[in-house]
């Protein structure tokens, strides 16, 4: 099945941007980063001190396309010439490993059913690789992203790699026009979004308790995910862990889906280690284009 967004689409013209690479960090380096500074009474490198902590991850602290970023919808302006939105999951359900990762919630796709998505500002096909959940401890700091300056309770993130170009994610990553990542916000209210229910009901839940547990979780529909909405805001970042690559375009809907308070207040605890305790990085200034 293809579904198609068009009518309405709005380009985010004011944020920064650039494209670059740079190598795979060091493997000593891979889980020695946080989003606090103080995890289980160690010091662990924030964002700004990722550059820091290791060279390859340098663009997390100097580079001027950093995402997420504060959308400021008063700076925005309407792109005519972008496409419609276009999802193709051949008309199937998908499944696939849902991960604790100690820093957010990762679901990561089998490859047995692909999921590709085109149009808006994407040149290339791009295949849906992994979709990963930011919370905070609060509604009010669970989402990387802000919108005029406000957070949402929390942040979906499907990363989408150039197919066309690359071999996969990795590759990808640290390429030019290598990645899109779909972004939709999340909110508490008396209903739950049915893909949200099936990641985040305490069935499921509990069996990611902890960091690098698993479970596997199938016939999942991606269509479902996504908010009743044909207009997105889009701009040109990075992303959001080390080692930070500036390969990113983000689009990022405007509605959010939701989640219960149930949800939130039982099952999401039990993902608050310390390094879930914030939605993520902290936003980058926006500043105004030429």
């Amino acid at each position: 099945m293809e579904i198609v967004w068009e009518v309405l689409f709005l380009l985010q013209a004011n944020f920064i941007v650039c494209i670059s690479a740079q190598q795979n960090s060091p493997k000593i380096h891979e889980g020695w980063w946080a989003y606090k500074e103080v995890v289980q009474g160690s010091f662990v490198p924030v964002p700004s001190f990722w550059g820091l902590v290791n060279s390859a991850w340098n663009l997390c602290s100097v580079g001027k396309r950093q995402s997420p970023v504060n959308i400021e919808t008063s700076h925005m302006i309407f792109d005519p010439f972008l496409t419609p939105l276009r999802i193709n999951t051949g008309g199937r359900k998908v499944g696939g490993t849902m991960y604790n990762t100690g820093r957010h919630v990762s679901l990561r796709l089998d490859k047995e059913h692909l999921v590709n998505i085109s149009g808006g500002p994407m040149t290339y096909s791009h295949r849906l690789e992994e979709i990963r959940l930011h919370f905070g401890s609060e509604d009010s700091q669970g989402s990387e992203h802000l919108l005029n300056g406000q957070a949402f309770s929390g942040e979906v993130q499907l990363i989408h790699y150039n197919h066309e170009l690359y071999t996969n994610v990795t590759e990808a990553a640290k390429s030019p026009n290598g990645l899109v990542v779909v972004s939709i916000f999340i909110k508490v209210s008396d209903s739950s979004n049915p893909f949200l229910n099936r990641m985040l009901n305490r069935d499921t839940i509990t069996r990611i308790t902890y960091k690098n547990d698993a479970y596997l979780l199938q016939g999942l529909n991606i269509e479902e995910l996504y908010p009743e909405t044909s207009s997105f805001i889009t701009y040109d970042g990075s992303m959001t862990i080390p080692p930070c690559y500036e390969t990113a375009s983000w689009i990022i809907m405007n509605k959010p889906v939701y989640i219960t308070r149930m949800q939130r207040q039982e099952g999401l605890p039990l993902l608050r280690s310390p390094g879930l305790e914030h939605g993520g990085k902290g936003c980058s200034p926006a500043t105004q284009s030429p």
